[in-house]
């Protein structure tokens, strides 16, 4: 018997929200038994304002935590063909879009209130998607598997098989990856860095080459680890003697910002557009207080046999600029999908003089670097102006390496030129 009405309508109150709380989240019945009987004494004492507070807790706790699901969102098949799924009751129309082969985005048929597809066979690599309902990205909510560059936040999908084996965390030996903060005068403020050291060095005396390796427009010092897979990747090639141990330093290419967004200041305001990746201030700044930095805190070969630069996009440019001004600095070059920048626009042309440009590669060519490679894919937005840049190197006589792929401005082809480049190097 209830001592009183308000007693009663609590009681039947928290019982409805507890069986919808334990519905909610199953793996939370322990704890939902401990707060029923804490709920019951409270009543009973007639403690009514916290026996509130407690049932509020319960819903709210319960709306907080995952609902499990009963279905594979990324179900992959024996014959590489994978089956997306999302539940999604409200959405009228749902599509997911990823960095496989054309058809990179595919509409969804709703069965009930799940949407599902199969796409593909899809090759072996590894892949990002998201799902877009009713015209809006999101995030796949069943699984843990994401990566990111810059504000692109995907998911990941790795389709198991031998090309795609290096980008894993296999059993073999690792790297450290160590965040630095570093002071660099040219830009007038203090800013992070990621360095790969390679398996070993920590137990070693040994001195090691360096490759400093840059990022695409609206990235960051992380991107390469995070998307890239460049540490994993390293870690596999070296353990398989196809590279050197190498330290590999991930700067962020962007004067304007000095570092990943959680690391900055909150009252941070970001620029739009690749504007200070375009300002030519960061490639001194790599020269000038990068490269001394590393020099000073790390055991490594100090001379440009030993030295390798590599980037895509802005981080292509950024690496023609460092190499065109710092011709004897640089024994190993790669440009991964930029051109000759100029050639893209005209805003792009306006601070640009082919006959200094060709002065400058007259002196690159005449200190000889071992290796300068090429890559780019076929539907690459920036495809001509890579066929402008050969064009003026083989006019100069600058000897390189061109890798030419099926594939666009994208991450599938920037790891496999990464894991394609690095054997090359210090060799």
């Amino acid at each position: 018997m209830y001592g009183s009405v308000g007693e009663f309508i609590l009681e039947s109150l928290y019982h409805f929200y507890l069986n919808k709380a334990v519905f909610n989240c199953l793996h939370n019945l322990l704890f939902f038994n401990l707060m029923k009987r804490t709920f019951i004494t409270l009543i009973k004492k007639r403690h009514y304002l916290l026996s509130i507070i407690s049932l509020v807790l319960i819903c709210n706790l319960s709306n907080a935590q995952r609902t499990p699901v009963d279905y594979s969102s990324t179900e992959i098949l024996p014959d590489n063909s994978v089956i997306f799924r999302i539940k999604a009751p409200d959405a009228d129309k749902v599509e997911v879009r990823g960095s496989w082969p054309a058809p990179a985005q595919v509409e969804m048929v709703k069965k009930d209130s799940l949407f599902e597809v199969k796409i593909g066979p899809i090759p072996v690599d590894f892949y990002e998607y998201e799902f877009v309902l009713d015209g809006i990205p999101v995030l796949n909510p069943n699984t843990k598997l994401v990566t990111r560059d810059g504000a692109w936040i995907m998911n990941m999908l790795m389709m198991p098989g031998d090309e795609s084996k290096v980008y894993e965390a296999n059993d073999v030996p690792h790297g450290s990856v160590y965040s630095r903060w570093y002071n660099s005068p040219t830009i007038g403020e203090t800013r992070r860095m990621n360095i790969y050291l390679p398996p070993g060095y920590e137990n070693s005396t040994k001195n090691y080459p360096v490759l400093y390796l840059l990022h695409g427009g609206g990235g960051d010092e992380e991107v390469w680890l995070n998307r890239g897979r460049a540490n994993f990747i390293l870690d596999n090639l070296i353990a398989e003697g196809k590279a050197e141990p190498m330290i590999v330093v991930i700067t962020n290419g962007n004067p304007n910002t000095p570092s990943v967004p959680l690391n900055r200041k909150s009252d941070f305001v970001e620029e739009s557009g690749i504007g200070g990746m375009a300002s030519k201030v960061f490639e001194k700044s790599l020269v000038n207080d990068v490269i001394p930095f590393i020099e000073s805190n790390y055991r490594v070969i100090a001379d440009a046999d030993h030295r390798a630069i590599a980037g895509f996009s802005m981080g292509g440019y950024q690496t023609q600029n460092i190499t065109n001004a710092n011709p004897e600095k640089f024994k190993y070059i790669g440009v991964m999908s930029m051109g000759l920048f100029s050639a893209y626009s005209q805003e792009n042309s306006k601070d640009y003089t082919e006959e200094e440009h060709v002065k400058q590669l007259k002196a690159l060519k005449e200190a000889n670097p071992k290796l300068y490679w090429i890559g780019i894919g076929t539907d690459d937005f920036l495809y001509e102006t890579c066929v402008r840049l050969r064009e003026l190197y083989d006019e100069v006589g600058i000897d390189y390496i061109y890798r030419e792929n099926k594939g666009t401005h994208d991450w599938n082809s920037w790891r496999m030129y990464f894991k394609e480049l690095t054997p090359m190097l210090f060799k």
